[in-house]
Formats: structure tokens, C-alpha cells, sequence
């Protein structure tokens, strides 16, 4: 069954609301790096894992600069204060974990906050790098998941078990997708907001663990 959620841009407003001023973060490919388009008016450093330190947004037209890019190749804007690195030293700050907060995109999560980002054997798909997603997720303060609540089809990604192979285990904080926002406790998914028109029976019935509804249980808040 697939529903009708939120857009994903709007997933990647909904993340941005929990990024705090003075927070380092990376922003993962996909939908994450959306995320850099609702950063003005705060103090954000995004880092892209290729050498730059305090991007901006999304550039386009006239102010494109192809030897500016995020982590899906994709022109971003500079601002003032960016600082330029190589790779190398660029690792060594995300194995050093300074990124406070890094938002990757996934194929399959469970409750326990393992999750499957990079390869999917069923089509034969690989995303990206696995060695730069594990260094990442083990150096990120808090991990938070911006995605699609199911596939294509309709079929759940938010799974009792991951099937997929996996990006890392036990370390997802923050779930936000189209249908809803969750947070991952030792008890549980919380089910803390859902998009809008939506109820949790709505969004139990296409996600695999049984969710624990929050009593605060509110729509989505932008």
C-alpha cells in the first residue's frame, strides 16, 4: 500500500528543525542533501566529505561552480568562511568524530537503529561508498535517517530485520520520512509525528515493528 505523504523537500525542512546552531554535520546523498536549502539564518556548518567546510545551498544558473560540489556531485554555493581541504584531512575530522550531526538516506532500517544504505541485491543497485558511510556513522554524534517510508511499490523499508547489506548497527538516533518522524529507544520505535491526513494505524500498517505511539503524537511540525 503506498500513502500520501509529505514531499521530499519537506522531509528535508523537517530534519533541518533538529540541526541546533554550531552543529557540524554532513548531509548523506539523496534527500539529505536537501537539507542544505533550509539553513539560512543559521549557524550550520555543513561539511562535504570532498574538501569543503561551511557550504551554502544548492547553486543553479549563473552561480554554479563545478569544483564546488556536496556528496552527490551536485554544485553548492560557498559562503563566507568556507574552507578548503583535501580529502584526507576531511576524513580525519568525521573519523575524529566532529560531526555532531550527519543525515544519510536508507534502503532498509530496523528498531534497533541498524540500518542498510549502500546496496540493494534485489536490483542489483549500489549507492556510493560503503567505506565512507561506515566511517561516518561511526563518527557521527547523533545519526539521523531522512528517507522514503516505503518503496516504490509500497513495500515496507522500516523492517523487523535488515535484509540488505548493512551501512551500520545500533547507531540511527532519528527517523524522518514522508509518512512520519520516529525516534529509535531501547524500548522501541516512537512514533512522534505523522504527515499530515495521516494516523499512526496509517503508518503502522506499512512499517514492520510495532511502533510505540507517543501520547504527544502530533502532525508534522515545519
Amino acid at each position: 500500500m503506498k500513502l500520501e505523504g509529505i514531499p521530499r523537500e519537506m522531509i528535508a525542512l523537517r530534519v533541518s528543525k533538529e540541526i541546533k546552531d554550531g552543529d557540524y554535520v554532513n548531509l548523506g546523498i539523496g534527500i539529505p542533501t536537501l537539507i542544505s536549502n533550509w539553513t539560512e539564518g543559521k549557524d550550520i556548518i555543513l561539511q562535504a566529505e570532498i574538501g569543503m567546510l561551511k557550504n551554502g545551498p544548492l547553486a543553479d544558473g549563473d552561480m554554479v561552480n563545478q569544483d564546488l560540489i556536496n556528496a552527490s556531485c551536485q554544485p553548492v554555493m560557498e559562503l563566507p568562511g568556507t574552507v578548503y581541504f583535501d580529502i584526507v584531512d576531511s576524513f580525519t575530522m568525521i573519523r575524529g568524530k566532529r560531526m555532531d550531526v550527519v543525515v544519510m538516506g536508507a534502503m532498509q532500517v530496523n528498531a534497533r537503529g541498524d540500518y542498510a544504505g549502500w546496496a540493494n541485491p534485489e536490483r542489483g543497485l549500489d549507492i556510493g561508498n560503503i567505506g565512507g558511510s561506515m566511517d561516518l556513522c561511526a563518527g557521527a554524534k547523533k545519526l539521523f535517517l531522512a528517507m522514503e517510508h516505503t518503496t516504490r511499490e509500497g513495500n515496507a523499508k522500516i523492517v523487523n530485520e535488515i535484509t540488505f547489506p548493512p551501512t551500520t548497527a545500533g547507531k540511527v538516533n532519528m527517523i524522518f520520512t514522508d509518512l512520519a518522524v520516529m525516534e529509535v529507544t531501547p524500548k522501541g520505535l516512537v512514533l512522534k509525528e505523522v504527515a499530515p491526513g495521516l494516523t499512526a494505524a496509517d503508518v503502522q500498517s506499512v512499517t514492520e515493528p510495532k511502533l510505540i505511539v507517543s501520547p504527544d503524537l502530533k502532525e508534522i511540525e515545519f
